[in-house]
């Protein structure tokens, strides 16, 4: 059986995970709505409702390319009175027993009821005129390669609901509705900011007790897998002056702060103080759980969303998948759904009093069912050991011994939800 390391001495000040939940929740200011044309809308989240333009198809759709006739026929050979392509205005036939070509797409006319295949019949001239030879034995059926007019959905159905996110599919929707432009939630304008003397950015020199700016740039980096690219990145010192001045502008320009490091007791962890001279409340400083214990939340005095999380680097991507995804995607009207399960693959044990934020590799089995192995960190700021796995599973803290086969949340490192 794999083991954590022990915890001695946990604050029982410290509130639950679900308890800081409720918190952020009951917290959270939705986001503006705004009125974007379709090329601005992928990837934003839909606050209106889009309903049919039209009944789809908006007409009798030909499948196949080939020939549109009335069956069954009361002749044997039948004349070709013409040709026609999709987007031209539907022929009707001038005699039930003659034919028409079409091609796929087309609108078929009110006198053919059945469309033959291309490859089920071939054209011969006779006295100057296209005559049309089905196969020998084929026989069509009535209404065959007929896509009826409103059989996808008939005028004014909803076709999208609020909270969906625009990808493809969705911006073929709403371009088919007949709408130029889209409501959807504004964008958050986010900041995130790495806080320590220490961090220097790769690509420039690094003395020996210095360490590299990493947690920023994974930040930034996990805010685009879910759907969040225009975050800005900010490297502030330990230095009181300097991080209320910035913090302070920094409030000023941004819907959400995500704050790595100086959260802690040391006496380099200066941001709860500085935050709240900022005017920012504070709401929870500290949750019974690992890693990420330190963890603080607070809201500006514009209902800015301020997320200071503990500067180990698993603390940090832990919290941040765990708290600040969810509550990015409810301040923009979108659909969080319900988290994925799974089982674990080796027993685990983890003594602490403590919610486990267990990293793990997941793979699914030939049923589809995945499976969680936990990977084992040294401390919270072991990030290398992170490399290759797949997200955390949530261990409840009412347990010390989980077996093998147990099923718990699931918390994807990549992706906007589950």
């Amino acid at each position: 059986m794999a083991t954590a390391p022990s915890v001695a001495n946990c604050n029982q000040t410290m509130i639950s995970v679900a308890e800081a939940c409720e918190i952020i929740a009951a917290n959270i200011t939705r986001l503006p709505d705004e009125h974007v044309p379709l090329s601005a809308a992928v990837g934003r989240t839909l606050v209106q409702q889009v309903r049919a333009e039209r009944d789809q198809p908006p007409f009798d759709r030909v499948t196949m390319d080939g020939a549109a006739l009335c069956w069954p026929p009361t002749t044997s050979t039948r004349p070709i009175e013409g040709v026609q392509f999709a987007g031209d205005p539907p022929l009707a036939l001038a005699d039930r027993d003659n034919a028409i070509e079409i091609m796929t797409g087309a609108a078929l006319g009110d006198t053919a009821n059945t469309i033959v295949p291309v490859e089920r019949y071939r054209v011969e001239a006779s006295a100057g005129q296209r005559q049309l030879v089905l196969e020998p034995g084929y026989v069509p059926e009535s209404g065959q390669f007929i896509h009826r007019r409103g059989s996808d959905h008939e005028t004014g159905a909803v076709l999208l609901e609020p909270g969906m996110i625009i990808g493809g599919a969705e911006l073929a929707i709403i371009a088919s509705a007949g709408l130029e432009r889209v409501r959807v939630a504004r964008a958050p304008r986010i900041a995130v900011i790495a806080t320590g003397n220490e961090l220097v950015p790769a690509g420039r020199p690094i003395a020996d007790h210095q360490i590299r700016l990493s947690n920023g740039p994974a930040l930034v980096g996990a805010l685009a897998l879910a759907g969040y690219s225009a975050a800005t990145l900010h490297h502030l010192t330990d230095e009181p002056a300097q991080l209320e001045v910035r913090l302070g502008e920094l409030l000023t320009d941004n819907d959400v702060l995500i704050l790595s490091g100086g959260v802690s007791k040391g006496q380099a962890d200066h941001v709860p103080s500085v935050l709240t001279e900022l005017g920012v409340e504070k709401h929870f400083h500290r949750v019974a759980q690992r890693p990420g214990k330190p963890m603080w939340f607070g809201t500006g005095r514009r209902s800015q969303l301020v997320f200071a999380l503990p500067g180990n680097p698993v603390s940090t991507l832990a919290c941040f998948r765990r708290y600040v995804v969810d509550a990015l995607h409810v301040a923009g009207g979108r659909d969080v759904g319900r988290k994925p399960t799974a089982r674990l693959a080796a027993d685990w044990q983890f003594k602490p009093k403590l919610t486990a934020l267990v990293p793990v590799v997941v793979r699914p089995d030939d049923d589809g069912q995945l499976w969680a192995t936990p990977v084992t960190t040294n401390t919270s700021g072991d990030f290398s050991a992170l490399g290759g796995s797949s997200g955390f599973v949530e261990l409840p803290a009412a347990k010390d011994d989980f077996a093998a086969g147990e099923s718990y949340p699931l918390y994807w490192w990549h992706g906007s939800t589950g």
